[in-house]
């Protein structure tokens, strides 16, 4: 049997603490890192970054747990994804033509809302294209839109 003489042994519980000390040291540099660089991915701004890493550096793991339970939900990345597709959405919605009358979906192809009769696009006189109601010339032959001589004369005489 080995026997143990308490020099030894105390040796040995000595070293144990310093292992669990390094640890608990490591460990705890660890979470004060992490939590830099978790805030950084959250926030742009630097004080609340500096100022969560200082929570857990001193306050250790209840800060740590405060830090948790306070952080914002979404990294600044997913913020910024979440907003493009809000605005790829809001793109779609406003994109889709609707009818002035009567507020119903028309296509891009049609003149004239089959529902109300109002008018949604005037003919090019030269290609027969559709063009918007706004515009004063067709961007595919450039011919003049129709109803923009009789405006210019109305203008100029």
């Amino acid at each position: 049997m080995i026997q143990l003489d308490p020099v030894s042994l105390q040796n040995y519980a000595i070293a144990g603490v310093a292992l669990i000390g390094a640890f608990l040291a490591a460990l705890w540099a660890a979470l004060v890192v992490w939590t830099f660089r978790d805030m950084r991915a959250r926030s742009r701004d630097f004080f609340a970054q500096l100022l969560a890493a200082i929570v857990v550096l001193v306050l250790n793991i209840p800060g740590f747990i405060v830090y948790l339970i306070l952080r914002p939900r979404e990294t600044v990345a997913e913020g910024y994804a979440r907003s493009l597709e809000e605005e790829a959405l809001l793109q779609s919605i406003e994109e889709r033509p609707f009818c002035p009358g009567c507020n119903r979906l028309t296509r891009p192809e049609w003149l004239v809302c089959p529902h109300c009769q109002t008018l949604l696009r005037k003919t090019c006189t030269q290609c027969k294209q559709p063009l918007e109601l706004n515009w004063n010339i067709c961007p595919l032959c450039s011919a003049p839109a129709p109803g923009r001589e009789a405006r210019a004369a109305i203008d100029g005489g």
